[in-house]
């Protein structure tokens, strides 16, 4: 009989400092309001100066290794989604595996902006179901900061920091991940951009003079994009498992605009209240935004056995995905 994969443990971590949108309107030309009608947002989670990608994604992992009954040393693949590595090299997902004391893990990063953690959990899939390894440890952190101007209005209000994990293993209970639908379009790489730092533009006084090294997006054209591209990404996903649209039980969408994630939840007829949101307390937190609102989901819902959750997600590159999850697990 052929294995499944399944989410046996969750974890997420947020930094302590908070940015408030009252706080934002000291620093840039903005209003509560406005920030709050556009895109939902309230707060967001800010890390430490000293406090790094790789620090807030331990702390998740520590978190879903507990929950999941795992030790560190029974992990033998370590992907982490990260658009903030501590580093080009080496990878962040190394630090995680030398810091946990994943002795018999590999560790690689995996790179698809705000995807990633979609992106990663069909890879865990993959390496889990063809029987190569039998636990995967997903982390998914950012340290966004590091790379938001904070005095341009449009972008600084959108993002925050923060960091999730989970631990895929072939159990007998958990969240089975049925199917996962990913996609990317790279003729709209430009909408969304880190201009300098790679080899293209490597780190220069012209460079940082020009405000290079923060990220850049054509806010509209994402928009557009985005609903298209993850409303597709849904309806395939829940093809190939053979689902109805009124099967889903749960959307826990990626928490980058409310705007979008209400045209999403209307397009599939699912009511407000079965649309998990952390937006407003988090912002976008990018790759760890979908893991972040799945722990808090889990643990702060009845989620039945039986029950279906969706998630989806969408990113630079362009990249898009989503994963149709089953509880296995009766909560009572």
């Amino acid at each position: 009989m052929k294995c499944k994969a399944k989410i046996i443990g969750l974890g997420a971590y947020l930094p302590k400092r908070v940015l408030s949108n009252q706080d934002l309107e000291k620093m840039v030309e903005t209003s509560d309001e406005w920030i709050i009608s556009r895109t939902g947002m309230k707060e967001r989670r800010l890390a430490a100066a000293d406090e790094f990608t790789s620090d807030m994604g331990y702390e998740a992992a520590k978190k879903a290794l507990e929950d999941s009954g795992k030790k560190a040393e029974e992990i033998d693949l370590i992907l982490f989604a990260t658009l903030t590595p501590d580093y080009v090299f080496p990878s962040t997902a190394c630090l995680i595996q030398n810091r946990l004391g994943a002795v018999n893990a590999a560790a690689m990063d995996m790179q698809a902006a705000c995807t990633g953690y979609i992106y990663a959990l069909s890879a865990a899939k993959a390496y889990i179901e063809s029987g190569m390894y039998k636990n995967v440890l997903i982390v998914a952190a950012e340290k966004l900061s590091s790379i938001v101007n904070y005095e341009d209005r449009n972008t600084c209000v959108l993002f925050g920091d923060g960091a999730s994990a989970c631990v895929v293993s072939d159990a007998k209970k958990g969240f089975a991940i049925e199917n996962v639908s990913l996609g990317s379009d790279g003729q709209q790489s430009e909408l969304l951009i880190l201009p300098a730092g790679g080899s293209k533009r490597p780190a220069s006084l012209e460079t940082v003079q020009a405000g290079e090294h923060f990220l850049r997006m054509e806010g509209r054209e994402v928009f557009k994009h985005a609903v298209r591209r993850m409303e597709g990404a849904v309806k395939e996903c829940l093809d190939a498992s053979g689902l109805e649209e009124q099967s889903i039980s749960w959307m826990v969408p990626h928490q980058a605009n409310i705007r979008i994630i209400e045209a999403l939840a209307k397009r599939f007829k699912v009511p407000k209240e079965q649309v998990y949101l952390t937006i407003h307390k988090y912002g976008n937190t990018s790759a760890s935004s979908v893991g972040i609102a799945l722990d808090e989901l889990v643990k702060e819902k009845n989620v039945k056995l039986g029950e279906r959750v969706v998630l989806f997600a969408f990113g630079a590159g362009l990249t898009w995905g989503a994963a149709s999850l089953t509880c296995e697990v009766d909560n009572g």
